[in-house]
C-alpha cells in the first residue's frame, strides 16, 4: 500500500528514513522483542530497531523489491523475507513465529524509485517505460492498465487513487490514443496528461496521476488493510503497531482501522457508550516531521506517524 517512502537519497544509493526516531519509539521496544519491519527498503529504520534489541531479540523484515536485498545486514538478529507484506502472518507462521511485540510500516515509494528512470514512477523522466512495479515478478504493469482496462476503469483509478477531477475526460483520451499507438513510455502519457496539467497546478495534477496507477499496479489499498488486518491478529497484547503514511487515502485506512477497528470508520459503542475497538491510541494527534527534518528532507513534509496499542 505503498510505499511515498518518501525520502532523500544518500551515498549508498537508497535514502534517509522519515521520522527514524519517533516511529521506532512508538514501538517501545524492549531487548527480548520480536519486531517485524514490514518497508524494509533501505534499512534504516531496521538497523535503527536492532540498535535497540538485546541479543535474544529478532527482527523480521519484508520487501517486495529485489533492489532491497542489497541493503540487508549480517546480522544474525534479523531474518529478511523477500514478499509483500500483505504475506505478513504466512511468512510469520513459516519462520514458526506466531506473535510479536511490536510492527513498523514506512509506506510509500522511496526516492530509490522516484529516481530510477528505468522504473517509470516519476514523471521527470520522459523515456522511462510506463512500468510503476514495486515486484518486478508482478505481470501488473501502468502501461498494461492504460492499454488493457476499460475506459470507465481508467476513469475510476485516476479518481479514487489520484483524486482527479478530470478523470473521465482524460480516460476518454486515453482510450482514443490507444487505438492509434498503444502506451509504452513516459512520455505518451504526459501528452494526454498535458491539456489537464497546466500553470501552477501542472506539477499537481502529473503527481496525482502517476500516483493513480501505481497504487493500482500495486494493489496498494487492498494490500494495507491486508497487512493491518494481520498485524493486529500477531500483535501480543500491549503490541505496538507504528506506522508512516504519505497521502490521504492510504492515512485514512490507518486511522479508521486504528480508532474503530474498521476501515469505514464505523464506530460500534458498548452499553456504556465506549468505543469498541481493539486498539487504543498512543498518539491522540497525528506526528509529523519537524520543521528542520522537512528542510533537510522536503519528500518528508507529507509523512504522518500514528501509533496504536493492542488493547
Amino acid at each position: 500500500m505503498a510505499k511515498n517512502k518518501n525520502t532523500v537519497v544518500t551515498a549508498d544509493g537508497y535514502h534517509v528514513p522519515v521520522l527514524l526516531k519517533e516511529s521506532v519509539d512508538g514501538m517501545n521496544i524492549q531487548a527480548n522483542d520480536i519486531c517485524v519491519d514490514v518497508t524494509f527498503g533501505g534499512g534504516g529504520h531496521s538497523r535503527e530497531i536492532l540498535s535497540r534489541l538485546g541479543s535474544d531479540g529478532h527482527l523480521y523484515v519484508f520487501d517486495q523489491d529485489e533492489d532491497a536485498i542489497h541493503n540487508i545486514t549480517d546480522d544474525k538478529r534479523q531474518t529478511f523475507i523477500r514478499s509483500n507484506f500483505c504475506f505478513l502472518k504466512t511468512f510469520l507462521k513459516y519462520h514458526n513465529v506466531t506473535e510479536v511485540n511490536s510492527v513498523l510500516a514506512d509506506l510509500g515509494v522511496s526516492s530509490h524509485h522516484f529516481d530510477d528512470s528505468e522504473r517509470g514512477f516519476s514523471f521527470r523522466f520522459e523515456e522511462g517505460d510506463l512500468d510503476m512495479r514495486m515486484n518486478q515478478k508482478s505481470n501488473l504493469t501502468a502501461a498494461k492498465i492504460l492499454n488493457e482496462y476499460a475506459e470507465e476503469d481508467i476513469a475510476n483509478v485516476l479518481y479514487l487513487y489520484g483524486e482527479l477531477k478530470p478523470s473521465r475526460q482524460i480516460a476518454a483520451a486515453i482510450a482514443r490514443q490507444r487505438k492509434e499507438k498503444p502506451f509504452e513510455k513516459v512520455k505518451d502519457l504526459l501528452a494526454i496528461l498535458a491539456p489537464y496539467a497546466k500553470g501552477v497546478k501542472e506539477k499537481k495534477i502529473l503527481a496525482q496521476a502517476f500516483q493513480a496507477l501505481r497504487i493500482e499496479v500495486n494493489q496498494e489499498m487492498q494490500t494495507l488493510k491486508d497487512m493491518l488486518t494481520q498485524a493486529l491478529s500477531v500483535l501480543t497484547p500491549g503490541g505496538r503497531l507504528s506506522v508512516i503514511t504519505y497521502h490521504s487515502l492510504e492515512d485514512r485506512l490507518v486511522k479508521n482501522f486504528f480508532k474503530t477497528g474498521n476501515f469505514e470508520g464505523e464506530v460500534d459503542k458498548d452499553f456504556y457508550g465506549n468505543v469498541n475497538t481493539p486498539f487504543v491510541l498512543v498518539n491522540n494527534r497525528v506526528i509529523t516531521p519537524s520543521p528542520e527534518e522537512q528542510d533537510a528532507n522536503p519528500r518528508s513534509r507529507s509523512a504522518k506517524l500514528r501509533i496504536a496499542e493492542k488493547k
